[in-house]
């Protein structure tokens, strides 16, 4: 499971080292890659809802939860609502709320819903990009990631399928902007704990290095842990991973 905006393909370098011990299950969510995007559907409940189903008509009984940013809400969904399904779950997200006591803005209603009001009117404002070519597309992204030395070609397949092709031949992003604004306006009502209150399975939570600086982000971290029997925590630096907590 991957981040909002993303699809399958972002896996690429990591499925290799797993797939010789276990069935991996890849899909892209609603409104990602190469999935359908209907017209509304996109609450992290929705998409775990999705999974599930894929799930069932797999044959598939029990899983291990793998979920990146976005990926990581819905495999909290998924684990929350069916915890007879899920024997461990990773979270490289779903460490805070966007809002509130356990969030990163937390002020009165009014200051929430003005700053709501605030941020609708920017996504309202994003622009869908259309490109002549994937290969206009392919170069503008890899040109943004090589100045950030961050460039391997496992990007490239990624790239590669993160657009779809419009009447007359050019191309725009497979993550319609309809779909990002739903998304974003429900994930700001979300609240985590109320998640991690039913889950049963252990969880490996993997903030990166900035997160675990921000004492916000540690702090309702460490409430969504207090609500959990088994997890641990391990910071993700540049070049190596540290586990300063378990339980």
């Amino acid at each position: 499971m991957f981040i909002s905006g993303g699809n399958s393909n972002m896996w690429e370098g990591i499925i290799p080292q797993f797939e010789k011990n276990y069935s991996i299950v890849a899909p892209d969510f609603r409104g990602h890659g190469k999935s359908d995007k209907p017209e509304t559907g996109y609450h992290i409940d929705d998409m775990a809802n999705d999974i599930n189903l894929l799930l069932q008509r797999l044959n598939i009984d029990h899983c291990h939860i793998i979920g990146s940013s976005m990926g990581a809400e819905v495999g909290l969904s998924l684990a929350a609502s069916h915890p007879e399904l899920v024997l461990s779950l990773i979270c490289e997200g779903a460490f805070y709320n966007e809002f509130g006591e356990n969030g990163l803005f937390n002020g009165t209603e009014e200051e929430i819903e003005h700053r709501k009001e605030g941020l609708q009117a920017q996504l309202a404002e994003r622009i869908e990009r259309v490109f002549k070519s994937k290969k206009e597309y392919i170069e503008e992204e890899k040109a943004k990631l090589m100045q950030q030395g961050l460039w391997n070609d496992y990007f490239l397949t990624f790239f590669e399928n993160n657009l779809q092709q419009l009447e007359g031949g050019s191309f725009t992003y497979c993550y319609l902007n309809r779909v990002r604004t739903e998304y974003i306006q429900k994930y700001w009502d979300v609240k985590f704990e109320q998640y991690y209150k039913k889950v049963q399975c252990p969880i490996l939570f993997l903030p990166s290095e900035e997160e675990w600086g921000n004492e916000e982000i540690r702090s309702s971290l460490h409430t969504f842990t207090s609500l959990l029997d088994t997890y641990e925590i391990a910071r993700v630096l540049e070049k190596n991973i540290t586990l300063p907590h378990n339980s």
